[in-house]
């Protein structure tokens, strides 16, 4: 990662199954800085992982369909998940959970089986994301028997934003977080801005993976894609971005779909409904004034609105716009 002539300096491990990033301008920072985001991202954890028996999210599949307070933590990730479903008109849905288990991701990705027996692909719609009930200002949430939430296409954007933001604001520097293909930045850039890797597989190490890179000073940026997250059943292979519509792994013609918003939530909501849009999605993310990056399954790449060709361009700040059923 390069910052031009201001110091920086970076550390690298992994949390929430995924790989995690985290530079500071302010070199002296980084110890209690990374003290700080390890201690968020176990909340984060503890509150939206449908993997662990005692996450707050998991208790919900015992909670009868009752109304049931929940923490302050789960409360802003349920809100950022409901923030894409209203978003996308539930393109981007949080009741996949049991589609997802259903196709064989029902525990950590490094645990699922890539190469298993046959699965029942039966095409049923999820449940929606209108059949939850959520009360931020009470903090309650209640959901129905039969539902299972997975924040997956949310969580750690939202998380990302959250972090990078309290970081600025406690350490009085410039701060990028990265978690897995979700990067937010605040606080002061560094002079040329945080030059950003974007590539087909993020957990990828090769230095010599295809790869672009793009320089952001403020917002984020989010990959979605049906690369990394990539598994066979019978032959046939599925991966972890699921259609509401069908309650099956999207059938889409990109490989990845990088774009740029104000946040990194906002940017990860409309990658992943880019995905699951499939052929319709350079239209609409057009229309919503977003920059993006569309990666095709045969390699050939689209691009929207100001995604710069090459590295060097100016820095992205820009919101998702009330176009296109958006708001």
């Amino acid at each position: 990662m390069s910052t031009g002539t201001r110091p920086y300096a970076a550390a690298d491990w992994r949390a929430l199954g995924c790989a995690v990033r985290l530079a500071v301008t302010d070199p002296a920072a980084l110890t209690d800085a990374r003290q700080a985001l390890t201690r968020w991202l176990a909340r984060v954890d503890c509150a939206c992982s449908r993997f662990r028996d005692d996450s707050e999210i998991t208790a919900l599949d015992h909670s009868g369909g009752r109304e049931t307070p929940i923490s302050d933590v789960l409360s802003e990730a349920i809100a950022a998940a409901l923030r894409g479903a209203e978003l996308t008109d539930g393109d981007v849905d949080p009741t996949v959970g049991s589609a997802l288990a259903g196709l064989g991701y029902d525990r950590d990705f490094t645990l699922v089986e890539h190469d298993g027996s046959p699965v029942k692909l039966v095409v049923r719609p999820v449940p929606g994301w209108r059949r939850i009930a959520f009360d931020a200002e009470q903090r309650t949430l209640a959901v129905p028997s039969g539902i299972q939430l997975d924040l997956g296409a949310t969580a750690k954007a939202w998380a990302a934003d959250r972090a990078a933001g309290d970081l600025a604001a406690e350490f009085g520097c410039g701060v990028l977080v990265g978690l897995g293909g979700d990067v937010a930045v605040a606080g002061p850039a560094p002079e040329d801005g945080w030059s950003v890797r974007v590539q087909d597989r993020t957990e990828d190490p090769d230095p010599d993976a295809p790869h672009t890179s793009v320089l952001i000073r403020d917002g984020g940026l989010a990959t979605s894609g049906t690369a990394a997250r990539r598994w066979t059943r019978g032959g046939r292979t599925l991966h972890h971005i699921i259609d509401p519509h069908t309650g099956l792994s999207a059938r889409t013609p990109w490989r990845t779909v990088s774009v740029t918003a104000a946040g990194c939530l906002d940017a990860n909501i409309a990658s992943t409904a880019a995905v699951i849009r499939g052929t319709r999605a350079p239209a609409w993310l057009a229309e919503c004034d977003l920059d993006a990056r569309l990666l095709a399954e045969d390699g050939t790449v689209c691009t929207i609105g100001r995604w710069p060709a090459a590295p060097g361009s100016t820095g992205f700040s820009y919101a998702i716009r009330p176009k296109g059923g958006l708001s």
